[in-house]
């Protein structure tokens, strides 16, 4: 297909300040109402929380059944309780709360969510509607780097309209900022917490108590002409986990074990601290000089660093292994459905192991928005710039047990992967001593470093229009979009190395890590850093020293212009009110990626080449959303749309290793696609909805259907022509051609699911029970696709699809006091996790129910009022986070990370 003409982005930006200019010259001028039409562009149609003069659990919600009610869409929402105060302690709890919505935990933190039974990469993030990067290696944004102090609702669109720019498949999720003049009231708002976690004795260097500071500022000045909102939150938590871990989960023959049973290569036991420190700020400066004109400009920053250590024991068990175990045997088995599930090993040279990770996050997002109307018209220009940059450095050190001769001693090890609780791993040998233990060039080597970065950035442009008409259409919106965005990942790694073993010194030694939580005894802890410089060489770590290096490092650019017109229906039929919209969105959209690849067959110097590919193509994505307000508000919602949803930004990278193995002399190679189609979908939604009493209460059922017109999953190409790399390789190949593995499209297969929701306080059964209610919620989903994963072994569903999903709050608030109880449930599911190497990897996670506490008192009335205090407990029952292969007798990863206890102060004026 031949693309479209596209503009530069200077040519856009442009245009956006000659519209701005020209809305500036006539903002004084009176100009005739224009119509309000219900169907505003969609990310307009949150209602905000100035809108009520209640506050607390009762006023969020009410606010988010308005918001429901009132859409044309079918959206889900959460609003602030009060200013700066959203119910939970991160975005990502709240929004994992709502219907349909699943989170997945991160170190014992709710981070990115699955909406509708999708992996987070299906769905799209907007603040203030604009699309927002990821310091992530993909799309999907991780929620906790959004303070919630900051954030004043979020709505989730499960149903586009084709002025939605930015849409995903699965649903677009819009933050929202407080607008000043519409809060319409000098507000200050300052929140105090302190925090501990119930996981205290990790370490000597471990800490369990943290803080969270917030101050909100609202004001109105020049005749209420123009607003100002400024926020600001500090985060100072915990890290805290246990964890028990296998890998390599195969049927390889091992002695004394039965033949085709699935057994693990090896087993480890780590307690994980450390710390997350985030500072967040926001500004907005609202300039509205007439009913006319309104000029908006907000920015948002926040700092986000995560430093923690993982210290435990780790051993192979896996069998041969080239040689390290020449004595590897087992003198016990338990074998349960065909998986050895626990016995004793001998032979063994575990290892004990120190993991540093240090990671800072920078998000920045800024925009400017001006709206003019004049008589039957509403024009938008709008500009956005969004952000995001992550540096990281991961270290790993081991060291081994030497006898005093300074040899290497064999072990044996105890396991057992069944009990229900945590996993049990037993050694013979004192992995505490600090003569016995030392650092160097193990039979794994001494370590290993990586320093992973991420860069991403996007300019957006929009021009947009709305006309009245007084046809079958209410008004119509038309309008363009460009969006620039560029996103780099590198990855430089090396050994580290140690030449000869040596003891650990007093002044990097740091307390026994205690292991008793897996049964395994205390393991030596040293400080990682410290360590790295007084013991190991130079770390030199390198993007190009060998071909499977190269791959990590990437880049990836899109431009993508959108054209759209929908037209708005606002119309009486009978007893019946018609809302919704039609209309139709184009996107044009041209996709490249620039990466290295090694060429084994080239002169020494210029092995490392560039390679660039991408494709340009137009998506046409018509869409109807249609709201039937019946007598009783009663609302029916039908809805159909194409919906499209970018392949993953590590997919379309054109890097690539080639390699040809020295004993068979065949060649393989893996890579990205940069001519990847996206995923598409024909969607179709239907949602009955009614409410009680003016929004206070409301009861729903819905139903979607996808049907996934194309789809991408990981293929191997048996018989790939490699000839261009074969030629002059220092390796003579035997044959040009050989495997390579790369993401490819797929067609067909659908996905469907089912969601009830009650939203019901209970004093509309009975006055005895003021103050009482509930929030519950139900979804089941299904998918007919089947992806073919080499990661996990075999075809696997869609990943982020958990079959059932459910939410329930209950809550009681009354004269000041508060109280809530939550508990979020996810099925099994597939979630994406960072591997070894940083990489991207596939997990079977299993069910999860994460259960919430909370109780407070505000004062109401006299000196106090607006002084409140609260008891916030998350994770109230520490429920594990279970990862496996296959069968859930397969544990990849078993882990808990404690409760969470925070007891703070709010106060407003």
């Amino acid at each position: 297909m031949k693309p479209m003409l596209r503009p530069t982005p200077r040519a856009a930006l442009l245009a956006a300040l000659a519209l701005t200019t020209a809305v500036l010259g006539r903002a004084q001028t009176p100009a005739a109402s224009p119509p309000s039409p219900k169907s505003a562009p969609a990310v307009e149609e949150t209602v905000r929380l100035d809108a009520f003069e209640v506050t607390g659990i009762r006023s969020g919600i009410e606010a988010a059944i308005a918001t429901k009610q009132e859409a044309t869409a079918i959206v889900e929402s959460i609003s602030s309780e009060d200013i700066g105060k959203l119910p939970d302690i991160s975005i990502a709890e709240s929004i994992a709360r709502l219907p349909g919505l699943a989170a997945q935990r991160v170190a014992g933190r709710a981070q990115v969510i699955s909406v509708r039974g999708l992996a987070p990469d299906f769905a799209t993030t907007l603040l203030n509607g604009r699309e927002q990067v990821s310091t992530g290696d993909n799309r999907g944004v991780e929620f906790d780097q959004y303070p919630s102090e900051l954030v004043n609702s979020v709505t989730v669109y499960k149903t586009p309209d084709a002025s939605l720019v930015g849409q995903g498949l699965s649903g677009t999720l819009n933050l929202q900022t407080v607008k000043p003049l519409a809060f319409g009231r000098r507000a200050v708002a300052l929140n105090a917490r302190y925090e501990t976690n119930s996981l205290d004795h990790l370490g000597s260097d471990a800490k369990h108590t943290g803080n969270r500071l917030s101050a909100t500022y609202i004001d109105q000045f020049a005749g209420k002409t123009v607003g100002v909102a400024f926020g600001a939150a500090h985060l100072d938590s915990p890290i805290a986990g246990q964890e028990f871990g296998t890998y390599g989960w195969n049927t390889n023959s091992r002695p004394s074990v039965g033949a085709g049973v699935y057994a693990t290569d090896g087993l480890k036991a780590f307690a994980r601290s450390g710390k997350n420190t985030r500072d967040g700020f926001i500004g907005v400066v609202e300039w509205r000089p007439s009913d006319a004109f309104t000029s908006v400009v907000d920015a948002y920053y926040s700092k986000f660093r995560r430093e923690e250590t993982d210290r435990g024991i780790e051993t192979h068990i896996g069998g041969y292994n080239g040689g390290n175990n020449p004595g590897l045997n087992y003198t016990s088995a338990t074998v349960v459905n065909n998986t050895l599930v626990g016995g004793t090993a001998s032979g063994l040279y575990p290892l004990v192991r120190g993991i540093y990770n240090d990671r800072t996050d920078k998000l920045t997002a800024l925009g400017w928005n001006n709206q003019y109307r004049y008589e039957k018209w509403i024009f938008t220009g709008d500009y956005s710039y969004s952000k995001a940059e992550r540096k990281e450095l991961n270290l790993e050190t081991q060291a081994q047990y030497r006898d005093a001769a300074g040899a290497a001693v064999l072990d044996t090890a105890t396991y057992s992967l069944t009990g229900g609780g945590f996993p049990i791993e037993k050694f013979g040998l004192n992995y505490a001593d600090p003569a016995r233990i030392q650092v160097g060039p193990t039979i794994y080597g001494a370590g290993y470093g990586k320093v992973p970065s991420v860069k991403d950035e996007l300019n957006s442009y929009k021009l947009a229009a709305s006309r009245g008409l007084d046809t079958i259409f209410s008004n119509v919106d038309f309008g363009f979009n460009y969006a620039d965005r560029r996103k780099d990942k590198a990855q430089p790694e090396a050994s580290l190395n140690v030449a000869t073993f040596k003891p650990f010194t007093s002044d990097v030694l740091l307390g026994n890590t205690n292991l008793g939580f897996a049964g395994a005894p205390a393991a030596l802890s040293w400080s990682v850093p410290s360590a790295l410089t007084k013991f190991y060489d130079p770390f030199l770590p390198s993007a190009t020293a060998y071909a499977y290096l190269i791959q990590k490092t990437w880049r990836v650019d899109e431009k993508i212009a959108t054209y759209y017109v929908q037209g708005n229906l606002d119309r009486q039929l009978g007893d019946v009110h018609l809302r919704g919209n039609v209309g139709v969105q184009v996107k044009d959209v041209d996709q490249s990626s620039t990466s290295n690849y090694f060429d084994d067959a080239a002169v020494a110097g210029k092995q490392v080449k560039v390679n660039k590919d991408g494709k340009t193509y137009a998506n046409v994505l018509p869409s109807a959303n249609l709201a039937f307000d019946f007598a009783g508000q009663a609302v029916l919602r039908v809805a159909a749309a194409k919906q499209v949803a970018r392949p993953r930004l590590d997919q379309l990278k054109s890097a690539f290793e080639f390699s040809i193995d020295n004993t068979t002399r065949l060649p393989s190679g893996s890579g990205g696609n940069p001519r990847l189609d996206p995923w598409k979908a024909t969607a179709y939604d239907v949602s009955l909805e009614k409410y009680f009493a003016k929004n206070k209460g409301y009861v729903a059922v819905a139903g979607f259907y996808k049907k996934l017109d194309t789809y991408i999953f990981d293929q191997v190409y048996p018989n790939y022509d490699f000839s261009r790399f074969t030629a002059g390789s220092p390796v003579p190949a035997l044959t040009n051609f050989g495997r390579f593995s790369q993401p490819l499209n797929g067609n067909g297969g659908s996905l469907k699911g089912l969601e009830f929701t009650a939203s019901v306080p209970l004093e509309l059964i009975t006055p005895a029970l003021e103050g009482f209610g509930f929030v519950a919620s139900l979804s089941k989903n299904s998918s007919s696709i089947t992806v073919d994963n080499t990661n996990l072994g075999s075809a696997i569903s869609l990943p982020g699809l958990s079959k059932t999903v459910t939410n329930f709050t209950v809550y009681y608030e009354h004269k000041g006091f508060s109280a809530r109880l939550s508990q979020r449930h996810r099925s099994d599911f597939i979630g994406e996790i960072s591997g070894f190497g940083s990489d991207r990897e596939l997990r079977y996670v299993a069910s999860e129910s994460v259960v919430d506490a909370q109780v407070g008192y505000e004062f109401k009335t006299g000196g106090l009022k607006g002084l409140g205090f609260v008891l916030q407990v998350y994770n109230l029952t520490d429920e594990k986070y279970k990862t496996y292969q296959e069968t859930k007798d397969r544990v990849v990863e078993y882990q808990k990370y404690g409760k969470t206890v925070l007891l703070g102060a709010n106060y407003k004026f």
